[in-house]
């Protein structure tokens, strides 16, 4: 059962092979659209769309014995919920936000599969990860923005990163907050035998 991340995030990567898995990454190109207001309805639909686009393209090359995982990550804070800023002062306002607080990061997950000529099959779930962290000085939030590294970020930081220096405490599973809740991603395969010696 060969697995294909929906997903060009070398942070995603990274943990997938951390608790190593042997995947093809195949990014998604669909136009992420949600109809949800939750964070956890949000992140499961965005994934499923992720996950859903790339199973098609699979199925369309005639591709069989496969699972696609598609994720989608997002940070809630206070009822506003956080994607990747926009620009700089986007970034400072979100980090203004969640300095010297708690919030929440939301993770969705679709595993989309298809074996011996089956009709695909779907699976999607979410995890949430409460973290808290220390205040911020104007200054930290603009020498932390100017490094560069909130911009591609969902709440404008990297908890893996510099921002490590702001992390009060969390609760809940760390990998979730980086980008993919890897322990609750490989039971789910597992329980599918999706990997292992039921996937050979």
């Amino acid at each position: 059962m060969k697995i294909y991340l929906a997903s060009a995030s070398p942070r995603r990567k990274e943990l997938l092979k951390q608790i190593g898995l042997s995947f093809r990454t195949m990014p998604s190109t669909v136009e992420e659209k949600t109809t949800k207001t939750e964070p956890a309805d949000v992140v499961e639909e965005l994934s499923y769309q992720k996950a859903v686009d790339v199973c098609g393209r699979l199925t369309a090359e005639g591709k069989e014995d496969f699972v696609v995982i598609g994720a989608d990550t997002v940070v809630s804070c206070w009822g506003e919920i956080l994607g990747k800023p926009r620009n700089k002062e986007d970034a400072a306002r979100m980090l203004d936000r969640l300095q010297g607080g708690s919030h929440q990061v939301y993770t969705g997950v679709t595993l989309a599969w298809k074996s011996k000529g089956a009709p695909s099959m779907y699976y999607t779930f979410s995890e949430c990860t409460d973290v808290t962290m220390y205040s911020m000085t104007k200054e930290e939030i603009g020498a932390y923005v100017d490094s560069g590294e909130p911009m591609d970020k969902a709440g404008a930081y990297a908890i893996q990163g510099m921002c490590a220096a702001y992390i009060q405490g969390i609760c809940g599973e760390y990998n979730n907050v980086v980008g993919l809740p890897t322990g609750r991603v490989y039971q789910e395969l597992k329980k599918r035998g999706l990997i292992g010696e039921a996937a050979e």
